[in-house]
């Protein structure tokens, strides 16, 4: 995969992120944060995968060349490191690949105003560009680098000590907000693995009340995809052993959320999302358009914005419902990762929750887990409350970008009758296309076949819905095999 910015921040192969490369970028990030307001003071933070130690050093080396302050936080979740710069008023940098493999990371940058946008990412990169082409000049890189675009240094720049107060004040966001003892009484699982949340979370549940057992911590970066998770089975037998309430995970960077309920069953990041939301009683919500269109059937929400699939779009959409004076307004992605733009008042009076708009993974989990006991029901059947739709996500790889984005651009110049053609055997009856991401296609009974190539991987995403979660389930490998046929490749 070639290094660029994808749905989340800067991503890439570990060799194609190299110390030059992640000098350069942070370069270009650090003098635009600068034009923004941004102090020279920066936070920095990663997660637990082996290349995130020396990437941290080249990014630490970049703030230092440019006059800044680098300011280490520790391996601490993204959302943990977001909160100290919204709160300090001051950029941060994240080293993270979220849940993607071990031999690729990526890294995430903030402005004091939170995460960057389309229009940061576009002028980082056009700076990037700049830099780039002027390095040979450049007396401050002369010598720096190998062949490889690794440091030459003999001792290589160090992040420094870490600064503890970024995730104790993350960690004390929840406990002050939460009733104390809410969760007395509930026996979760925390399948640890290799999160970068996985003490943290600990600590919150059982500071809750909650009795805890902990399972499948990993010394080697396991890559945990909350929209495809792959250990559905040893996640239910654990579930049983301990004879659960839930089990909770995070992936990599503890920005997604995972819930299993009591039985066993995967609760999907849409569904937690709808019901977070109606929790914390949200007048507007906003979600990309592959999440379950339960959200709109629930009619719990006075609004309802459909944005691209990406957080930089979910965050502008939250920033605008906002600005328009919508009052509690909160975001999540199909993912389960859950968005706060407004601030929210808790059940114990005088308490409240400030602003978060960045992708977390404990406020979703606790609030559901709360809600759950609160109203003294089980996690499966707040889930039944919700109308019977169900999504499914399939991924071809490898599959060339520009045969995806061909496909999906016959499509839209061809309407419902290049729809029909497509799938129409297989499916039915088209009812309506929509192309705010890739080609999302309504059928006649109301299931959904959303088609996605991707912006710079060698992969195309297959999305579907149905009523049931073996027919989203059957639904998305026909499509996925209607592809393959069709272009001949996609794994």
């Amino acid at each position: 995969m070639a290094l660029g910015f994808g749905t989340s921040g800067l991503r890439g192969l570990v060799t194609e992120l190299t110390d030059r490369e992640c000098v350069l970028y942070t370069r270009a990030f650090y003098r635009h944060a600068r034009d923004q307001g941004a102090p020279p003071l920066v936070s920095l933070a990663g997660d637990l995968r082996r290349s995130t130690p020396r990437i941290l050093r080249a990014v630490a080396w970049a703030i230092r060349q440019e006059g800044g302050t680098p300011e280490f936080c520790g391996f601490i979740p993204t959302p943990a490191l977001a909160g100290r710069a919204l709160e300090r008023r001051q950029a941060a940098v994240m080293v993270t690949g979220s849940h993607i493999p071990d031999d690729r990371n990526g890294i995430k940058f903030y402005l004091p105003s939170g995460e960057i946008l389309k229009a940061d990412e576009a002028a980082i990169a056009a700076r990037y560009a700049e830099f780039s082409a002027a390095a040979a000049s450049d007396d401050a890189l002369a010598g720096t680098f190998d062949a490889r675009g690794m440091f030459r240094l003999e001792n290589p720049p160090d992040q420094g000590a870490p600064d503890p107060h970024a995730v104790a004040a993350y960690e004390q966001r929840y406990l002050a907000f939460f009733p104390p003892g809410c969760l007395a009484g509930k026996r979760i699982v925390l399948y640890e693995h290799s999160s970068v949340a996985r003490d943290l979370l600990g600590r919150l549940l059982e500071k809750l009340g909650a009795r805890v057992a902990r399972v499948g911590r990993s010394d080697q970066f396991i890559p945990v995809d909350t929209e495809a998770v792959t250990n559905t089975a040893q996640l239910a037998e654990w579930v049983r052993a301990e004879g659960a309430d839930a089990l909770v995970s995070a992936d990599g960077d503890g920005d997604r959320p995972l819930l299993v309920d009591e039985r066993g069953t995967g609760v999907r990041g849409d569904a937690l999302g709808i019901l977070v939301a109606a929790h914390l009683h949200a007048d507007t919500v906003v979600a990309p358009v592959n999440c379950s269109t339960a959200l709109e059937l629930c009619g719990w929400f006075r609004r309802v914005v459909r944005t691209r699939i990406g957080s930089p779009y979910v965050v502008a959409a939250l920033q605008e419902a906002v600005q328009a004076g919508a009052r509690r307004v909160v975001g999540f992605e199909a993912n389960g990762g859950f968005l706060l733009a407004s601030e929210i008042a808790g059940d114990t009076p005088g308490t409240r929750l400030t602003p978060l708009p960045t992708r977390d993974a404990a406020l979703p989990l606790l609030t559901v887990l709360h809600a759950a006991s609160k109203h003294v029901l089980r996690l499966s059947q707040m889930v039944r409350d919700l109308p019977p739709r169900y999504t499914h996500s399939g991924l071809l790889s490898p599959f060339p970008p520009e045969r995806g984005r061909a496909l999906v651009a016959g499509i839209e110049a061809g309407g419902v009758t290049a729809a029909q053609r497509l799938l129409g055997d297989a499916f039915g009856e088209v009812r309506s296309l929509d192309f705010t991401d890739g080609a999302r296609i309504t059928l006649a009974e109301g299931d959904i076949v959303h088609l996605r190539p991707s912006g710079n991987a060698p992969e195309f995403r297959v999305y579907t819905e149905a009523s049931s979660p073996a027919a989203a389930a059957a639904n998305n490998e026909r499509a996925r095999e209607l592809i393959r046929r069709l272009t001949g490749t996609g794994g």
